[in-house]
């Protein structure tokens, strides 16, 4: 049984459940991890007091074959989120868009245009020639595309994304562009084994969203919080968060 959707950017807890509880004994390691993502994402809004239909699962598809993603989507899946312009590509033209399609890798400026063609929103917005060039595409295909800044509140030099004192510049400047629209923040911590050292940089991403709205900047949205942490990043306010390993298994360390 098919998980039956409300709207193409989530999926009804309940009815995943049911669907997948009542299907037959044989199904798939796919559906199996994501009935316990499911739970997880329940149960950390409910501890947190919020409604688990405000988190939206991006299910992080980079290095996973076309089958197994058919599997998720079968399963429920609403959104995949890819990290390579290539790979995502040959996937999309394959599988076509039963599902929207989300871009949270680093994106450099030449590659805007494939962006624009393929993802429905980009997560990982980060400079201004990439706003400016994201801009101009969009307008070439008459779209309007969503958009968040990703922040590295971490400050590794090993990782993408504005710094704090930048992020305020960057969403005024596409506030004042006609085809992005900003969504939000995200963010990713350093990688910790234990799931509480990665609160602190949620908190700080929540927070700085907070600085932003009252500063007359607008946004609901906040990615983050992957496989190993997302209840953490649940509780601290997540609306959407990109979970790969915890669904897929472990992935091919294969770029194409």
């Amino acid at each position: 049984m098919r998980i039956e959707r409300e709207n193409p950017d989530s999926y009804s807890l309940a009815k995943g459940k049911e669907g997948l509880r009542g299907s037959n004994r044989s199904m798939s390691s796919v559906k199996d991890n994501l009935l316990r993502v499911m739970e997880r994402i329940e149960k950390a809004a409910r501890k947190a007091g919020r409604d688990p239909a405000e988190v939206k699962l991006v299910a992080v598809s980079k290095t996973v074959e076309v089958a197994r993603i058919r599997e998720a989507i079968e399963a429920g899946v609403s959104i995949l989120g890819e990290n390579y312009i290539q790979e995502a590509q040959k996937k999309i033209e394959e599988i076509g868009k039963p599902v929207s399609w989300h871009f949270i890798g680093h994106l450099q400026s030449n590659k805007a245009k494939y962006a624009i063609r393929f993802f429905d929103m980009i997560h990982s917005v980060d400079s201004h020639p990439l706003v400016e060039e994201l801009n101009r595409r969009a307008e070439q295909a008459d779209r309007v595309i969503k958009v968040m800044i990703e922040v590295n509140l971490s400050k590794e030099a090993t990782k993408f994304g504005t710094d704090e004192e930048m992020v305020f510049t960057l969403a005024r400047r596409i506030q004042t562009l006609k085809h992005l629209s900003l969504e939000g923040l995200m963010t990713m911590p350093p990688y910790f084994d234990s799931p509480e050292m990665s609160r602190p940089y949620y908190i700080a991403l929540r927070e700085l969203k907070g600085r932003m709205v009252k500063e007359r900047i607008p946004m609901k949205e906040l990615s983050m919080g992957m496989s190993n942490d997302f209840e953490v990043a649940i509780e601290e306010g997540a609306t959407f968060i990109r979970v790969g390993t915890a669904i897929f298994g472990p992935r091919k360390e294969v770029r194409s």
